[in-house]
């Protein structure tokens, strides 16, 4: 039976009811839609607002002759030192535009300073920084001084160290105290004291004379060696090495990479390695390389263990190449600094750094785990006859193969050469240039906390400098 006709009137009222019991219910919705949809910019922002996820970087206003002019004069002059070769290596041309870097071994790995500031010259589109014009919208100031190759040209046309550590007639220092003063003299080196400026220093002779005038920089250094100080008077009667703390830190300073000099071993390339372990380097070391002759000592008439004097330069290379490629384990003791290019060569070459160095720090950490790729030993189980040899040979294969297979997948982040990558030449992605950046990124609360602490210092008040070291 049909249901009976719904009159007009009635028909009404329902609908009318069901619009006063749908308007709650659409608020409800409304106010749910408005709480849980993620916030979003508006569409017409007044101003461009900063993208946080890169780093804005300020490039200071220096002189041409202060960085690649220096390489026009470099490859202007002869060769007066064995160490710097008059041709350029051809295994790396320089990006478009620029002079090329020294090939000279002893320089070449400290070529940080040139891939920087090329990536700020070409920056990628999908580069971790920002380069702005205006010095007030900046995160921080590079200072683009190449401090090493300044250096490094100093000592390599006949200056003895004697003569480097005087002023008179030191065309370094003459640089060093130019960059100085036009940095210093700059607005933006007096609104933060100089926390937030970025130099390369990765020479432990880079800046050498200036270098308390821009302790509060960020620097840019390959390890602490270089600043390392003899302070007998804290130690009593021993010597000890000490950081002077008022110059260096973990917490305001990047540790960077060296420039790796034998090429890159791809995985799929990888062959029988019949060698132990395999050391090339000089024997006699200072202050605490004095550990190597030790080692050397202990091990050089060990089977399956070679130990080479030398340098990988033009006569050195293929021997390096070959004792690294055919060799389980790399040693990678301390010389005159914590650290080496070594590490890095082995890394390229995929033999298993052995890192004997107590005091090392590495590039990267905290982003990268070093002990997923690397053997770290302690000096004074090393000076113990045997000892490493048996710990070594007692790794079994399966761990040597693990370690080998995550040192492929670290050995880009270890690459500065952006030729290698793009056509354009911007450095890649997850190269070493990025990582510089990304890790001076993670600097920036504590830069910021530093400047605004400073800012509320009486005139007049004496406050000693202070670095936490770590």
């Amino acid at each position: 039976m049909p249901p009976p006709p719904i009159s007009g009137e009635i028909r009404r009222a329902a609908m009318k009811r069901l619009a006063i019991l749908a308007v709650p219910a659409l608020l409800l919705l409304s106010v749910s839609f408005l709480l849980l949809r993620p916030s979003s910019p508006p569409l017409l922002p007044s101003s461009p607002q900063p993208d946080r996820r890169r780093l804005s970087v300020y490039v200071a206003d220096l002189p041409r002759a202060l960085n690649h002019g220096l390489l026009d004069l470099y490859w202007s002059l002869p060769a007066a030192d064995a160490r710097i070769p008059a041709s350029s290596d051809p295994d790396h041309p320089p990006p478009r535009g620029h002079p090329p870097y020294p090939a000279s071994p002893l320089i070449r790995q400290y070529s940080a300073e040139y891939w920087l500031l090329d990536s700020l010259l070409r920056p990628a589109p999908a580069s971790t920084v920002r380069v702005v014009a205006d010095w007030r919208e900046a995160d921080v100031v590079f200072v683009p001084f190449f401090a090493t190759l300044s250096a490094e040209m100093e000592l390599g046309w006949g200056a003895t160290k004697g003569a480097f550590r005087r002023k008179e007639g030191n065309d370094d220092y003459r640089r060093q105290r130019e960059v100085v003063d036009r940095v210093t003299a700059h607005p933006a080196w007096r609104r933060s004291g100089g926390r937030d400026h970025v130099f390369v220093l990765t020479d432990p002779m880079a800046m050498w004379h200036v270098r308390t005038e821009i302790a509060p920089a960020i620097l840019l250094v390959v390890d602490f060696g270089g600043w390392y100080k003899l302070d007998s008077k804290s130690a009593g009667s021993n010597s000890s090495n000490m950081i002077q703390h008022t110059q260096v830190s973990l917490l305001k300073d990047v540790i960077v990479p060296y420039t790796h000099l034998l090429p890159t071993l791809d995985l799929s390339e990888n062959t029988d390695r019949p060698t132990l372990l395999y050391f090339k380097g000089a024997k006699h070391r200072h202050r605490g390389g004095l550990v190597r002759e030790k080692l050397w000592d202990l091990m050089v008439n060990e089977p399956d263990v070679v130990m080479e004097e030398g340098f990988p330069n033009t006569t050195g290379r293929a021997q390096s190449i070959k004792g690294m490629r055919t060799s389980e384990f790399c040693l990678h003791p301390a010389g005159d600094t914590p650290s080496s290019c070594r590490l890095f060569d082995a890394v390229a070459s995929l033999c298993i750094p052995v890192i004997v160095s107590d005091d090392i720090e590495l590039p990267f950490e905290g982003m990268i785990d070093y002990t997923e790729f690397s053997i770290f030993v302690s000096v004074s189980n090393a000076m113990k006859p045997k000892w490493l040899t048996d710990y070594l040979r007692n790794i079994p294969k399966q761990h040597k193969d693990e370690f080998r297979r995550n040192l492929a997948r670290v050995q880009h982040i270890f690459e500065y050469e952006n030729s290698h990558h793009s056509s354009t030449g911007a450095a890649p992605e997850d190269g070493s240039v990025n990582y510089i950046w990304k890790k001076i990124h993670q600097k920036l609360p504590m830069i910021q906390e530093a400047v605004t602490r400073e800012k509320r210092k009486p005139e007049g008040a004496s406050i000693p400098l202070r670095c936490h070291c770590t």
